[in-house]
């Protein structure tokens, strides 16, 4: 067995456990920021769960790492694989640990290009929406003034903040509520670019497959009259060649006839007349 096929074997095998663990630190990610009033107890089993997937997620990478045969180009192909490793050391960027970890697992999946495509744009838009929301809602809260003090807030204002509405009936009023705001207004703006991108690509995916099939079909049609030509002049060629062999026979059946006749109008006797005795 080479390398490859071993690494092959392990991604394919890993795949459906590391969404699952995904989904699980996402939870974990969420549960104490909605639930202001959680206790210590469930604060630090979330706070186990985060760590125990981030382990999860650097045995993994360290595995990949060592089955793979060429490790410093797997390193600089897979960078959301390094960051998802890299991003837990930093507590102030918890909120793109998440990404990395959703992005590295979006990565792993092996799908079609069109389904992950789809599945890319849905899941961006879903998760930078409810994960844009809580950490805006983490960083606010606390805030003297600040106007978002709910999730259902934080989701409003991340949604209108994400389409670039904008409509200032809440703003955040901390330095990391304002970068956060920056990075969802330039994400909503990528996003729609990746939408609008894909529907004129489905449209003019579909022109081309039309446009193809009509010339398709002309092309048919181009060979059918060829090949229906082709019959009619080989057609005319044998109607011509017997029409000059009858002819031909004719004349010289003519020609037969009249022979006879002279001959027997010179006294000559035709072979079917007797020869007189002398």
């Amino acid at each position: 067995m080479t390398d490859q096929p071993a690494l092959a074997r392990w991604e394919r095998r890993t795949q459906g456990p590391l969404l699952l663990l995904a989904v699980l630190f996402a939870l974990a990610y969420a549960v104490p920021i909605v639930d202001a009033h959680a206790s210590e107890a469930l604060k630090s089993a979330c706070h186990i769960v985060n760590w125990a997937v981030w382990a999860a997620f650097a045995a993994d990478y360290a595995i990949r790492l060592f089955l793979t045969e060429h490790r410093a180009r797997y390193v600089r192909d897979n960078p959301l694989a390094l960051l998802a490793v890299i991003l837990p050391l930093l507590q102030p960027l918890r909120l793109l640990r998440l990404v990395s970890l959703l992005l590295l697992v979006g990565q792993r999946a092996r799908m079609a290009t069109q389904v992950r495509i789809t599945t890319y744009v849905a899941g961006s838009c879903l998760g930078l929406l409810i994960f844009g929301a809580l950490a805006v809602l983490e960083v606010e809260r606390k805030s003297d003034g600040a106007t978002i003090q709910t999730f259902g807030d934080a989701v409003w204002w991340a949604f209108t903040t994400m389409t670039t509405v904008g409509y200032g009936d809440m703003a955040p009023t901390t330095g990391a509520g304002r970068a956060l705001a920056v990075g969802l207004m330039l994400s909503g703006i990528a996003l729609l670019g990746v939408v609008t991108a894909n529907i004129a690509a489905w449209f003019i995916s579909r022109f081309e497959q039309d446009d193809a099939e009509e010339k398709r079909q002309t092309a048919a049609i181009q060979e059918l009259a060829e090949e229906v030509r082709s019959l009619r002049a080989e057609m005319a060629a044998l109607s011509g060649g017997a029409n000059g062999t009858q002819v031909s026979g004719d004349s010289g059946v003519s020609a037969g006839s009249s022979g006879s006749s002279g001959a027997v109008a010179a006294g000559v006797p035709t072979p079917s007349e007797p020869v007189p005795n002398t």
